[in-house]
């Protein structure tokens, strides 16, 4: 969830509105209270406005195809699909059946899946996940991996590699890939934020070992058939009823779309293999904004999904955290939490205001431009619905003396060489600005606190403006960023 002249030109194949498509028992589901009421001036014509923005990525973001999907106060405002799912043969996007790959937003199934078993009495959050594994995650310094660190992503190991596999034949059953690939554990856990696919793995894993149910069925048994999400699998390659509604995966080369093969995720299965339609997409969040009811059917008690929705742990003072599988992207004005997912080929996220009862999911295939387009879609979505002011500028405490250098994620894997030209050069820029130097491109920041800046952008008007925080102590600096609250940077070279 990171940010860093096409063959479409400019055409665009948007659906009508969906909410007919709506069983009418969803629609007329009561929502939870809203506690922050979004202005109508910002919801009327908010369809149009995605239209332009997506009309200026087709045109400049190599984006091949997408869907737009906004939900508000239990009904769906608009599914929209855009570009093609097919660019070779024409076929265009159709935002009620064309299917996506959400890739890490299927996370969010899995966490919902844990819980469904937390709440059944078979699993505690303060438990060892060796409790109900069939093998052993080594301990570290005498204290075990909990549930619950599961969910904050707070497992404290190194990230693993060799997640996908190139054709249906090389794949492992992911029961037996996560035996032989178990990442090392390098800090104890339910203490620094690091992102972890084996993790959210692991939750999946515990799913099916608890309830005696494979992994796929469990989700389509107890998720996606009481919300009526028929469109939604885990499985690869697709079941043969949803394979022909599948979008084409796309890259970008020689100043042509070029189609990529089905991508395939099984062996990491619960972390990314999810596939799904906009309008499946709307159920689920819908269900979530009214506290894991949709109609008639319950996902979740209520009390569980505050605890999806709640903060869990942040890496840094003054920056949003984890929550509990949802990433914080906004503390408050309304709170916001989310999670993106992005695939070699598709570039997806899902944000909720539970708060306002509003939601939205975006998925893309294209080039490498369609990743920023994903992440600009989303910033002009909350920029427009929930608008901010950039904070005050000030002039820097008496004595800071700033930990400029080069800093290095802490998400990698740690059994590859380092490669120092991927770290963050951070350098100042006067006494009130720092320039940041990640992969080629340089970023600017302007002070707004002790240890506190904030980007100098070209945003657009209402935000959602970035912040950066340098925080820790000598020989243990740390950097962090507002849009990354899965992940830290730590100080290697002053």
């Amino acid at each position: 969830m990171t940010r860093f002249p096409a063959l479409l030109g400019a055409a665009i194949a948007a659906s009508l509105l969906c909410s007919a498509a709506l069983s009418s028992a969803a629609v007329a589901q009561t929502p939870r209270t809203a506690a922050y009421a979004v202005p109508q001036t910002r919801i009327a014509g908010l369809a149009d406005f995605v239209d332009g923005v997506m009309a200026q990525q087709i045109a400049t973001r190599e984006v091949a195809g997408a869907v737009v999907t906004v939900v508000h106060r239990g009904r769906v405002l608009f599914t929209r699909g855009y570009g093609f799912a097919d660019v070779d043969k024409g076929v265009p996007v159709d935002a009620q059946r064309t299917l996506f790959r959400p890739g890490s937003v299927s996370k969010m199934f899995t966490w919902t899946a844990l819980l469904q078993q937390v709440e059944l009495g078979r699993v505690s959050l303060d438990a060892d996940v060796n409790t109900y594994l069939d093998f052993k995650i080594p301990p570290l310094e005498g204290k075990p991996i909990r549930v619950r660190d599961l969910f904050s992503h707070t497992v404290g190991m190194s990230d693993v590699a060799g997640i996908t596999a190139p054709s249906v034949d090389k794949l492992v059953p992911y029961r037996e890939w996560m035996k032989t690939h178990i990442p090392k554990r390098l800090w104890p856990a339910g203490t620094e934020v690091s992102y972890s696919n084996y993790g959210a793995a692991l939750a999946g894993y515990i799913v099916e070992q608890v309830s005696g149910e494979p992994f796929p069925d469990y989700v389509e048994r107890h998720i996606f058939k009481p919300l009526d999400m028929h469109s939604s699998t885990f499985r690869e390659p697709l079941p043969a009823a949803l394979a022909p509604r599948m979008a084409t995966g796309y890259g970008f080369k020689e100043g042509r779309f070029e189609a990529k093969p089905f991508e395939l995720f099984s062996m990491i299965m619960p972390a990314g293999s999810g596939t799904s339609s906009g309008p499946d997409m709307n159920r689920f969040m819908m269900a979530m904004l009214n506290g894991g009811a949709l109609g008639k059917a319950r996902i979740l008690k209520p009390e569980s999904v505050k605890l999806l929705m709640r903060d869990s742990r942040a890496n840094a003072p003054d920056l949003p955290g984890m929550a509990h599988g949802f990433f914080v992207v906004r503390e408050a004005g309304p709170r916001l939490v989310g999670h993106g997912g992005n695939t070699g080929d598709f570039h997806s996220n899902m944000i909720l205001a539970p708060e306002a009862g509003l939601g939205f999911f975006i998925s893309e295939t294209g080039g490498q431009g369609s990743y920023g387009g994903r992440t600009e879609l989303t910033e002009a979505l909350i920029g427009r619905l929930f608008p901010q002011t950039p904070m005050p500028r000030v002039a820097a405490p008496a004595g800071e003396k700033l930990p400029l250098g080069a800093y290095r994620g802490n998400r990698r894997d740690y059994s590859r060489p380092i490669d120092p030209e991927r770290d963050l050069k951070v350098a100042a820029a006067g006494a009130n600005a720092v320039t940041v130097l990640n992969d080629g491109r340089t970023t600017y920041w302007e002070r707004v606190g002790p240890m506190l800046f904030e980007q100098v952008t070209g945003a657009r008007a209402g935000g959602p403006y970035e912040r950066l925080r340098f925080y820790g102590e000598v020989g243990r600096w740390r950097l962090s960023f507002s849009s990354q609250p899965h992940t830290t940077y730590h100080l290697v070279q002053p």
